[in-house]
């Protein structure tokens, strides 16, 4: 058996897009940890690039259609989870979707179509996933997702996604009650902004990018696999007593409250 936090566990990671995405390096993270992974895709399209992304470092790894709008398919997903391992010790949820236009213009003209849609896929589908998965996990079991801090502040063009992301945090606290009584924890990474396909969709990328590396205390923009090692520790024993809760980990920028003053001490 392979040594690591996670030797023995066996999770699934929905959201791989290519090798960029947050959801690939959370999973090779927790592959060197010593854990099994199941990965779902969306599409023909999808399925390709993430087969051949899988087969070339985790060839064993299982791989398994799932729209998170059909409540069908996740139940399927997680009845062939349960049909090829019997049970399962964690989930990583890198699911979210908003269309173009309403991350390029003001909040104020998004369409009720818009919100919902993105509502749906960025927040409802981890109620749903959560609902499938949890009778598959015992106590210990670990269920993390990622969001921004476009769900506490407000950050220009990132609009409707904002608010989903708020919504999926509100669903992680609310889902930490439910299932902890079975011993099942609930976690966010809240990650700092990070150059991937689904973030080229948002208008204001790269100022987010500047002022982040500008302002962060550490004066940088976090990595994918720093958001992965944060994962990795949600989703092994050393974070048992830690549920409900949103993680940042985007160099510091979260704590802080003025900017553009580089001494303040010359003001005094």
């Amino acid at each position: 058996m392979p040594e690591g936090l996670l030797a023995g566990k066996r999770g699934v990671i929905l959201g791989v897009a290519n090798e960029k995405s947050i959801a690939w390096a959370c999973a090779q993270a927790c592959a060197e940890q010593g854990a099994s992974l199941a990965f779902s895709y969306l599409g023909e399209g999808l399925e390709r690039r993430v087969k051949k992304l899988v087969g070339e470092f985790l060839p064993d790894a299982l791989m398994l259609q799932c729209n998170v709008q059909n409540d069908a398919e996740i139940a399927s997903f997680f009845q062939e989870i349960k049909n090829q391992w019997g049970s399962l010790d964690f989930v990583i949820h890198s699911v979210a979707f908003a269309d173009k236009e309403d991350l390029r213009n003001q909040f104020v003209t998004t369409s009720r179509a818009g919100f919902a849609l993105a509502m749906d896929i960025s927040a409802y589908s981890l109620v749903a996933v959560s609902r499938e998965a949890a009778p598959l996990m015992k106590p210990g079991g670990s269920i993390v997702a990622m969001s921004y801090y476009g769900a506490e502040k407000v950050v220009p063009r990132y609009n409707v996604m904002g608010v989903a992301k708020a919504a999926l945090e509100a669903s992680s606290r609310y889902l930490a009650w439910d299932l902890g009584e079975k011993g099942i924890r609930v976690n966010c990474i809240s990650a700092g902004p990070i150059r991937t396909l689904s973030a080229s969709a948002i208008a204001g990328m790269r100022l987010m990018l500047q002022t982040t590396e500008k302002f962060a205390p550490l004066r940088r923009n976090v990595t994918q696999e720093e958001v992965g090692q944060t994962a990795v520790y949600l989703l092994s024993d050393m974070s048992s007593g830690v549920t409900g809760e949103v993680l940042h980990v985007d160099c510091g920028y979260n704590v802080m409250g003025m900017y553009g003053v580089e001494d303040p001490s010359q003001d005094a």
